[in-house]
């Protein structure tokens, strides 16, 4: 089930301008992976560039975009350094997450007790798919810490998932009123369990327990009686990619028990968590899942099968090798992509990819698009949640955000057309900083006419042979071929008919 493979002299590539490197999906005719050394040589990706980065400065991320918010709620929210991830359901209805407010919201170190309040954790759920954004507290009897999962239901439900001693405990919250209301579903015994994105059924929830030799995966929400481990996985497994819109084919990430390169396999939990191979870019190469469109079947992936970890696309399913983008690599920035344009159908090359590009200056986004071989870098507001967004089918990308004005906000980015000029600019002595094409543009061949006088009708050494095809009822028409699939020149062939030849 190898969905891509690099191989090499590929026409395609080479017209694209875009970076593909040797290897083969097939283990007996697979070649070497490439040598690092021998790839720093290449005027595409060695000591040229390398030159350029050191003696320029670091990438600015576009100017910050002003946008009216809303009355802040009555609860004060205060932003951590580092917030907990974002989750947005597979239908872009609901988010979740956990965020930091003062004490008052538990009822404890209200503004009348002498110090500062205390700081604490709570779930928030985030509904998307009003007329407007809105964010619900979900907090309960005492804070949550924080290394605790939320993770949410179609149906507006929180999954949670705390640590309590060596253990894992599973709870579902929903709101009830003035307060939250709790669903104890079970405990999962093991040392660490993570909690997988959310499923296209919007109703099941899984998680990986990561042990010394294999993995379990478990039903955590959604089945008959609680925890249930439906599989032990050979290898580490990471990561979680879905397939499919029916939320039974799961991309994970598999690093072998013995030790070897990380591969990306497919679990198919319709049969039983049947596992087969997904990526095999070249033989020692770790070939990881990033995101997947089960629409259009674009895969975005990472590699090191170039000699160093680069971000390419594939297309699921297909025989073409995976492309390394050069407007991707960024220097001084790392690139990662968290959301893609659903609803093109069988054109995976048209869709838009949403990246967040960390830098030394903060984060901000881009936009790329296969076929155009453009990054947009794009301003983001204050207080953005990086690395979270929902595209619509229609190719505006929702960005959610809350800083100390706002609670719940939501900023619509239109995706820019690659024919138009970026909206960030590139700094001085960076001509790699993604905002021109991977590749100069190839001018396109022109056909001039040859006058009949000089037409080459001699010199042809190619065989040739008699063809006849049928043009009419009773008449077939008997020529010369070569092997080109051409006539021959000056050979007008005779029509004949059906009964004479």
């Amino acid at each position: 089930m190898t969905a891509c493979a690099i191989e090499d002299g590929t026409a395609a590539a080479a017209e694209a301008g875009e970076t593909v490197e040797p290897g083969s999906e097939n283990p007996e005719g697979a070649a070497e992976p490439p040598d690092p050394a021998t790839e720093a040589t290449c005027p595409t990706e060695g000591a040229g560039a390398d030159a350029g980065t050191d003696a320029a400065e670091p990438p600015v991320p576009p100017a910050r975009v002003e946008l009216p918010v809303p009355t802040p709620g009555a609860v004060e929210t205060v932003l951590p350094s580092a917030p907990p991830a974002f989750t947005i359901t597979a239908d872009g209805a609901y988010a979740a997450r956990l965020t930091a407010a003062r004490g008052e919201a538990y009822g404890t170190g209200g503004p009348g007790t002498a110090g500062a309040p205390d700081t604490a954790w709570f779930p928030e759920r985030w509904t998307l798919d009003g007329p407007e954004p809105y964010a619900v507290p979900l907090p309960l009897n005492q804070p949550e810490e924080a290394d605790s999962q939320v993770l949410p239901l179609a149906d507006g439900r929180v999954l949670i998932r705390r640590r309590v001693a060596d253990r894992h405990a599973l709870s579902l919250l929903y709101p009830t009123g003035p307060g939250t209301g709790e669903l104890p579903l079970g405990a999962v015994e093991c040392a660490e369990l993570t909690l997988l994105p959310p499923s296209p059924d919007g109703v099941s929830a899984y998680a990986l327990a990561a042990g010394e030799h294999s993995t379990g995966l478990w039903l955590v929400a959604g089945g008959p009686s609680g925890p249930e481990r439906i599989a032990e996985l050979p290898g580490r497994c990471s990561g979680g990619v879905w397939l499919d819109r029916a939320g039974r084919l799961l991309a994970l990430d598999r690093e072998p028990a013995e030790g070897g390169p990380v591969k990306a396999v497919a679990v198919d939990l319709g049969r039983g968590a049947e596992m087969t191979p997904l990526l095999q870019i070249a033989p020692d190469s770790d070939d990881r899942l990033l995101l997947a469109d089960p629409d259009s079947g674009l895969l975005l992936i990472r590699s090191d099968a170039p000699g160093h970890d680069r971000l390419g696309w594939g297309v699921l399913g297909s025989c073409l090798p995976v492309r390394f983008p050069e407007c991707l690599r960024l220097p001084d920035a790392a690139v990662t992509p968290f959301a893609v344009q659903p609803g093109q159908m069988l054109m995976p090359e048209d869709c838009a990819v949403a990246l967040r590009i960390d830098g030394a200056a903060g984060s901000w986004v881009g936009v790329w698009r296969p076929s155009g071989r453009r990054l947009h870098q794009l301003p983001v507001p204050d207080g953005w949640l990086a690395g979270s967004g929902v595209w619509s089918r229609e190719g505006v990308l929702g960005l959610p955000y809350a800083n100390a004005e706002t609670a719940c906000a939501v900023a619509f980015l239109a995706a820019p057309d690659d024919g138009e000029p970026a909206a960030g600019r590139c700094p001085a002595g960076h001509p790699e900083s993604g905002m021109q094409p991977s590749a100069a543009v190839a001018p396109p061949s022109v056909c001039r006419p040859v006058p009949l006088g000089q037409a080459p009708l001699v010199g042809r050494t190619a065989p040739r042979e008699t063809y006849r095809s049928k043009v009419g009822p009773g008449l077939t028409y008997a020529g010369t071929a070569v092997a080109d699939g051409g006539r021959c020149p000056g050979d007008g062939g005779v029509m004949a008919s059906e009964t004479s030849t």
